[in-house]
């Protein structure tokens, strides 16, 4: 009988490729964007480098739900437990973004999750100068 080559002659490679070495970061930031529909929270380095992130949404809140603060406390959680385990994290720096029901708790969840707070930022976009004024009307 004919042997298909193709199958019959694939060796699989056993040659495992060198495991990489565990990245340490003590000190990072976490990055809370709180809206009034969601709040996302992004763990980084000292350069903004993303370790590890987690969202409301990402959580399983859906709808209203996603913007309240216990949502919020959940997302961080998440993403505090996954950072600290994948990178030993252990300070960081806070930048608060946004005006939802998140920011508050999100905070004090860090804070729960055995995370040394070193300062915390306010970031919210400010606007200046506004919008263009309506023109004026043609009598």
């Amino acid at each position: 009988m004919a042997e298909n080559k193709s199958v019959a002659g694939a060796k699989k490679s056993t040659a495992k490729g060198k495991k990489r070495a565990k990245r340490s970061v003590p000190l990072g930031q976490a990055h809370i964007q709180a809206t009034f529909n969601n709040t996302i929270i992004t763990f980084t380095d000292r350069h903004g480098n993303a370790l590890s992130a987690s969202s409301s949404g990402a959580c399983g809140f859906r709808g209203s739900k996603k913007g309240t603060a216990f949502a919020a406390q959940i997302a961080v959680e998440k993403a505090a437990e996954m950072a600290k385990n994948q990178y030993g994290l252990t300070k960081v720096e806070v930048y608060v973004k946004g005006v939802g029901l998140g920011r508050d708790a999100a905070i004090r969840a860090i804070s729960t999750a055995e995370m040394q707070i070193e300062s915390i930022s306010d970031v919210t976009g400010v606007p200046h100068g506004g919008v263009r004024a309506k023109r004026e009307r043609r009598a």
